[in-house]
């Protein structure tokens, strides 16, 4: 067994936390784990992308067309790191774009979030989420990363069990945000079954 995925997004956003509680909930599960972190711009605002990859892995390189996922916080961070994923893998996104610095000083331009969507879909399946509506409902927007797993786990990609997962997140946090990162995940879970089953 060798499944990969990516976690991507933008600084800020809690992507290194999700990738560590994933490979951590892995290992927990009794998974061989290997993770990377590639980091844009240091300061908030610079692309993140973490590899977390488990199971008869040895490297944490991917290459082109290997991953079963995408976990894409940003929908433009999701098509940078498209040709990673399987033909018949799935990118799960939130919905809501985070303009760069630098697009936003007028250098460069970010494409419509349409354009970006269809290019998405014509080279896989295509799952999207508000998770930043998700995190706000489950009591603050810090819990992004942790709807974003509650979905990722709902699609049955990883052989972990949601009480592992759970438990590493409690762990991963004070107390205090316990109640908002466990409603976070289960709406994060109930996003993805609303939509159906997607294999």
């Amino acid at each position: 067994m060798k499944k990969s995925v990516i976690i991507a997004g933008v600084g800020g956003q809690g992507v290194i936390t999700a990738a560590n509680i994933l490979a951590r909930a892995s290992l927990k599960a009794g998974h061989n784990v290997v993770t990377s972190e590639l980091h844009g711009m240091a300061q908030r605002g610079g692309n993140v992308e973490c590899n977390v990859r488990i199971g008869n892995v040895y490297s944490p390189m991917v290459r082109r067309e290997s991953v079963e996922a995408i976990i894409s916080f940003e929908p433009l961070e999701a098509l940078r790191n498209l040709h990673k994923v399987k033909r018949d893998g799935v990118v799960l996104t939130d919905v809501n774009p985070i303009i760069p610095p630098l697009i936003s000083l007028g250098i460069g331009d970010y494409p419509p979030v349409e354009k970006i969507f269809e290019e998405i879909e014509e080279h896989c399946t295509l799952i999207k989420i508000n998770a930043d509506e998700l995190a706000r409902k489950a009591g603050s927007i810090l819990t992004k990363n942790i709807v974003m797993l509650g979905a990722f786990h709902a699609l049955g990609i990883f052989p972990i069990e949601e009480e592992t997962l759970l438990e590493t997140i409690r762990e991963s946090f004070h107390e205090r945000y316990a109640e908002a990162n466990a409603m976070a995940f289960k709406l994060g879970k109930e996003a993805i079954e609303s939509v159906g089953d997607m294999h």
